[in-house]
């Protein structure tokens, strides 16, 4: 396996694929009605991320040895793809002794490893939970469900914030107000 397929999943890259259709393809170009089958519409740029990053897990699978089946696929696998995808990372991570741990704009350079963000990670797993259960896969057998996945991505979520100073806080949803007539409906009807 070439390391592009991983690094196209770990950089979330909108590359298309070699495979993919080309624009004016021969069917319907230049008056040719002779072929009647209509191509699909093309894949949002989340579809096509979602099978990109699909097909390169399965790949990884394919890659271990012995090549492991998607059928006996766990939550071990999803994590060891994880980690290895840290490999391709552009976050600096500082690590405990590092001078720079907790400053989220640190002075200088420093030899701190290169990780996925946080939200890379949450996004992707994501993306293969989906797609686990649209090629066939049931929600109870889900491994980008586990709680082992949770989990791990909680302390990288953690670790990431710690070492860069700053604490990680959850997003409030925002209300939207109901709106009646705008015939003084705050006020009762007399």
């Amino acid at each position: 396996m070439s390391n592009n397929k991983g690094k196209d999943v770990a950089e979330g890259s909108s590359r298309s694929s070699a495979t993919g259709v080309g624009v004016g393809a021969s069917a319907g170009v230049g008056g040719d009605h002779h072929d009647h089958q209509q191509q699909p519409p093309p894949l949002s740029r989340y579809e096509s991320q979602k099978r990109r990053d699909w097909n390169t897990f399965g790949q990884y699978l394919r890659n271990q040895r012995p090549p492991v089946a998607l059928s006996q696929c766990n939550s071990n696998h999803v994590l060891d793809f994880l980690r290895y995808l840290d490999q391709f990372g552009k976050t600096k991570v500082h690590l405990q002794g590092c001078v720079f741990f907790g400053q989220p704009e640190p002075p200088g350079p420093c030899i701190c490893p290169l990780r996925q963000a946080w939200g890379s990670l949450d996004a992707l797993i994501g993306r293969l939970r989906a797609a686990y259960e649209e090629n066939g896969g049931l929600p109870e057998t889900n491994p980008f469900a586990s709680g082992a996945i949770r989990v791990y991505l909680r302390e990288v979520r953690d670790s990431q914030a710690k070492a860069r100073g700053i604490p990680y806080k959850k997003k409030k949803k925002k209300r939207t107000p109901v709106k009646g007539n705008d015939d003084n409906s705050s006020f009762p009807a007399q």
